[in-house]
């Protein structure tokens, strides 16, 4: 599954004004600035990809294909609230936090794309997500572990000052906690190095950020 089409209304020019902390938010050069190092991130992400030697080519139904797709869809929503966050947060380390989460999952997007596409494989598939966890069936409403509803994306996306930089913390500190399940149930069940080496990446870069987002959460409620 491929990360949706960024709209262009999300790059619309900001006001400058500050908000109710007495930050202003992101201005429109910033948030093209981000736009192109999200560009930058899934361009590198697909070159490693290329540069990686194939020794075996997973199939349709594998754990590898799934967890590239469905990993695919996950990042895009962080990709999301990061984009939300860093145009609107008031607190500079939540915004900061929310260009590194962004950046880096875009790159990581690009990197599962390659191997699918390398693999002779489309970017959907034919099975139901999380099918390849064998606690799959825990997929509620069709969103996967630590992902959040519709409504909670409306919310953070109408929230406005300090309430920007909380929702997010709090959704994106319950995104990480799913991803990471489903890191660990793809680690636990493929022995593609090229797949282990990114899962592990992902684990350890997610787990440091668990901390941060804790932290913030903390400096968030003052």
């Amino acid at each position: 599954m491929t990360a949706p089409a960024t709209t262009d209304s999300e790059y619309d020019e900001i006001p400058a004004a500050p908000d109710e902390g007495g930050r202003a938010p992101a201005s429109r050069y910033g948030v093209l600035a981000l736009a192109i190092m999200l560009v930058v991130g899934l361009l590198l992400g697909y070159a490693g990809g290329l540069l990686t030697p194939r020794l075996t080519r997973p199939g349709d139904a594998s754990v590898e294909a799934g967890f590239a797709r469905d990993m695919t869809t996950h990042h895009a929503q962080a990709v999301e609230m990061s984009l939300v966050a860093y145009r609107s947060a008031t607190l500079p380390e939540v915004r900061q936090i929310a260009v590194d989460i962004a950046t880096g999952q875009q790159g990581e997007i690009g990197a599962m794309q390659t191997w699918l596409r390398e693999w002779g494989l489309s970017p959907t598939g034919s099975n139901p997500p999380m099918s390849w966890m064998s606690d799959g069936a825990t997929v509620k409403d069709g969103l996967m572990p630590g992902m959040a509803t519709p409504q909670q994306m409306t919310a953070l996306r109408n929230a406005q000052g300090i309430e920007v930089d909380r929702q997010f913390l709090t959704l994106m500190y319950a995104h990480h906690l799913g991803g990471i399940h489903m890191i660990d149930a793809a680690l636990g069940a493929t022995d593609n190095a090229e797949v282990v080496r990114v899962a592990q990446t992902m684990k350890n870069t997610q787990q440091t950020e668990l901390n941060n987002l804790r932290q913030l959460q903390a400096q968030a409620k003052g």
